[in-house]
């Protein structure tokens, strides 16, 4: 295994330290006999406008999953926890890699890294044009304060990359109190975990709130599932919070670091069943080396007319070093960005509870990517030397208007629109034009601008029933890769915003004891852009995406509890594009046809037991439903069912034991499942699901 060291330095003292589950979490003693009845419709949410929102007159879907939650599903990635929600599916890859589908097909390249945003606090985690498909590797998911998540458009709050859904990890508050927890666990091939929270409140009087939490969660894996595919993980934040008459402040620092060892593509039909493959690893010689550092200062203020007023303030900066271990020639990539931007934003609070939010985002952002292959050149086109090497200086400037307004005490209509400025200027470091199949563009100057415009109406029609109509559009700029990053037959400068019309029809409540939310939508999308398998742009796709989502949850009899989501989805695609070469019929498209890695079906069910305040056990099963592997639907992985079960047991007050087995009947199953052709031939390519494992563990509360 490649020697790896931990190169970010973390304070001593940090290592020294739900989904809406009604029922479901395991929090403080209750006994088994208590209904906790943490209605929906009391939930507060803060992706909604950025501050303290009620869920229930949300007008569009939301989940939300608790820090609560978060402790007791322990997960080692953050796939094992967001696929509890309905419309939202990630596939593992091998450690921290992953990709990700919200309301939306399983999507890779620009598309993968620019249709969804991930936000912390509020604060996008990179750079509009320089997304991740891998970007929930950076985001402190272990230990947040929860998750929300928006399916679809996001409000006008949220711009470029909130266009198939967006996911909010919250840091975790500083508690009233003196206090902390830490948590150790093991598991299979190495796994070590040791998590640990600790707060410390400096004042808490009647006219002065401020405290400190700081956090931590590391991780390794000595040896991987399969071979030479270890793991070195460090996450740490740091949150500051101040209030006194009327003014608060919060400042949040987070640090990431990770080393790992990347096990590749199992090739072959069906080869994830194949015990002779599937631990192994082709590309042992592959490595992911990335860390990142975000800081973010909120400011607010009440002002006497009762408006109030907020600045945040903030910048990251990241690096990752991979060698991509995918193409023929095995080049190594090197990538990074620093950027720093402003969220500013005016509450214009009304007569009869109605408000005007006013706000401007702007942000400025450097990156640079270089792709070097050091070995000999390969297939007569990847050849040995620099394929890129540039540079990008972004800049994005978003005025926006967010209101929303009161027609009568059980109607609310949301409206807003966001207008967004894209300047990118990139330069080339290296020659112009084409090196074997890499085309490097001359230097330029590309500008993009976008509307969002957004309607909502919710209604009150019972304290138990409320129902909503959401209408929104969601827009990004290219990612600079799309833009920069060319082969040959491709022609720069063809990638242009990709636009997203939805309208979203659903309802949440209760009835008796049962807690729940669905929604139905139709989502149609244009200037989808890729590469198509010739090599060709395809920058005028269109897809159409319907769909109808439920989550559910309600306390049963004799301690039991259960709760669940469901999605029944079609993603297709729009338009036809026959492939020209006979190798590449495999990837031809037909209009109505489904989008490849596209499931139709996704659920995840839980029955949960209390016993006595002591013990909290849950039966979780996973579904993920058959799908195509290629755009043409001629290859097909059947799909699979994997059931884990969980347990937490309170021994005394202050100390916990828990245990967790994932994938209870060791079921051969893929976590992603792909079909790759190349101009000489097309194969089956799977990363394997891990076997049965188990983990056990103990925490301590102080």
């Amino acid at each position: 295994m490649r020697q790896r060291q931990i190169s970010l330095l973390v304070p001593a003292v940090l290592a020294a330290a739900g989904l809406w589950s009604i029922g479901l979490q395991a929090q403080e003693a209750v006994p088994a006999n208590t209904n906790k009845d943490a209605r929906l419709v009391e939930q507060v949410v803060v992706t909604a406008s950025g501050m303290g929102t009620p869920r229930e007159m949300h007008p569009g879907n939301i989940s939300q999953i608790s820090g609560e939650d978060i402790d007791f599903i322990r997960p080692e990635q953050p796939a094992e926890l967001l696929n509890r929600i309905p419309g939202l599916g990630i596939q593992q890859g091998s450690g921290v890699e992953h990709l990700t589908a919200i309301r939306s097909p399983v999507l890779t390249s620009g598309a993968g890294a620019g249709s969804f945003l991930y936000l912390e606090d509020g604060v996008p985690m990179r750079a509009a044009g320089s997304a991740n498909v891998n970007e929930l590797m950076e985001a402190m998911v272990e230990g947040s304060g929860g998750v929300e998540v928006v399916r679809g458009p996001g409000s006008a709050l949220y711009g470029s990359n909130a266009i198939h859904g967006l996911m909010n990890v919250l840091s975790r508050a500083p508690d009233d109190s003196f206090g902390g927890e830490v948590s150790a666990g093991v598991g299979p091939h190495g796994i070590r975990n040791l998590r640990g929270t600790i707060s410390i409140p400096f004042s808490n009087d009647s006219l002065t709130k401020q405290g400190i939490r700081t956090s931590v969660a590391l991780a390794q894996d000595a040896d991987g599932f399969r071979a030479n595919s270890g793991l070195d993980q460090v996450k740490a934040q740091i949150r500051y919070d101040y209030a006194r008459l009327g003014t608060s402040l919060r400042a949040t620092l987070t640090a990431v670091n990770i080393q790992q060892e990347t096990a590749g593509f199992v090739v072959g039909p069906s080869a994830y069943k194949n015990d002779a493959l599937r631990k192994g690893n082709p590309n042992p010689e592959a490595y992911r080396d990335a860390w990142a550092l975000r800081g973010a200062l909120r400011f607010e203020h009440l002002l006497q007319n009762g408006d109030k007023i907020s600045l945040t303030p903030y910048a990251r900066v990241n690096a990752m070093n991979f060698l991509m271990h995918f193409q023929p020639g095995t080049p190594v990539e090197k990538n990074g960005q620093w950027g720093m931007g402003l969220q500013s934003r005016y509450y214009l609070n009304l007569a009869n509870g109605n408000l005007i939010l006013f706000g401007i985002d702007s942000e400025y952002a450097e990156s640079y990517l270089e792709e070097i292959q050091s070995g000999p050149t390969t297939a007569g086109t990847y050849v040995t030397g620099t394929h890129y090497d540039y540079e990008v200086d972004a800049m994005v400037l978003a005025p926006y208007v967010h209101s929303v307004w009161h027609l009568s005490p059980a109607t609310e209509l949301t409206a807003g629109i966001r207008f967004e400025y894209t300047h990118y200027t990139y330069k080339n470091l290296t020659g112009t034009g084409i090196a074997g199949r890499f085309l490097r563009p001359a230097n330029s100057h590309d500008v993009f601008t976008d509307a969002t415009p957004k309607l909502g109406l919710t209604h009150k029609f019972s304290d138990a029933f409320v129902g909503f109509v959401n209408l929104a559009r969601g827009a990004r700029a290219p990612q600079t890769s799309d833009m920069y990053r060319l082969q040959f037959r491709q022609v720069p400068g063809e990638a242009r915003s990709e636009v997203l019309d939805s309208v979203e029809v659903g309802a949440r409540g209760q009835w008796g004891t049962l807690s729940y939310e669905v929604a139905a939508y139709a989502m149609r999308k244009k200037n989808f852009y890729f590469r198509d398998v010739d090599g060709f742009n395809v920058s005028n796709g269109r897809t159409k995406h319907l769909g109808i989502e439920a989550e559910i949850a309600t306390p049963l009899a004799f301690g039991f509890d259960i709760a669940a989501s469901g999605t029944y989805a079609r993603h297709s695609y729009d338009f036809t594009r026959i492939a020209a070469t006979p190798v590449g019929a495999a990837e031809s498209i037909y209009s109505g046809a489904d989008m490849d890695t596209a499931p139709r079906t996704l659920a995840n069910l839980r029955l949960g037991y209390n016993f006595s305040g002591a013990l909290r056990a849950e039966l979780e099963w996973e579904h993920m439903g058959g799908y195509w592997m290629d755009a043409a639907n001629t290859q097909r992985y059947p799909g699979h069912d994997v059931f884990n079960l969980r347990a937490d047991y309170r021994i005394v007050e202050a100390l916990s034991a828990f245990i967790k087995v994932t994938n209870l009947f060791d079921t051969r199953y893929a976590d992603r499942a792909d079909y790759m052709c190349t101009v000489a031939a097309c194969q089956q390519r799977y990363f394997p699901g891990e076997d049965r494992a188990l983990y056990v563990g103990a925490s301590f509360r102080f």
